[in-house]
């Protein structure tokens, strides 16, 4: 990260996210961490940071989704927008259930990893959609 500005690719936040779909839809937030549920993102293996320490902001991919006046939060990936309503992990915590927070960020995973794909697509001039 170079002034507050991520110097992740679009290639680089498509594989993070799909690592971390994969992650989700194997069950990877389901399996007890002895004294509490699996945290989203930073008990994944996305989260570069090392488990229980802080947030190395710098390193992380998922810095790009959070709003820039979050992005000072202990925790910055808490508060990505998961939905239309701008909910969060921050706030899905203390009002959704695993399954409901779960849902909802494959939602949101689905949604932006069609985006990134999308501008993706847009951005490479020998896509087959453009010589069609």
């Amino acid at each position: 990260m170079v002034w507050g500005v991520s110097m992740a690719t679009t290639q680089d936040r498509l594989r993070v996210l799909r690592n971390e779909l994969q992650f989700l839809d194997r069950g990877g937030y389901r399996s007890p961490i002895v004294w509490r549920s699996p945290r989203i993102f930073e008990d994944s293996p996305t989260c570069p940071k090392d488990r229980w320490s802080a947030c190395p902001h710098g390193d992380c991919v998922l810095l790009d989704f959070v709003p820039q006046e979050r992005r000072e939060e202990v925790i910055p990936c808490r508060h990505i927008p998961l939905n239309e309503g701008g909910e969060s992990l921050f706030t899905l915590y203390s009002t959704g259930t695993n399954e409901e927070i779960q849902e909802t960020l494959r939602e949101w995973l689905l949604k932006t990893i069609a985006g990134l794909e999308q501008a993706t697509q847009a951005e490479m001039p020998w896509s087959s959609e453009k010589a069609s």
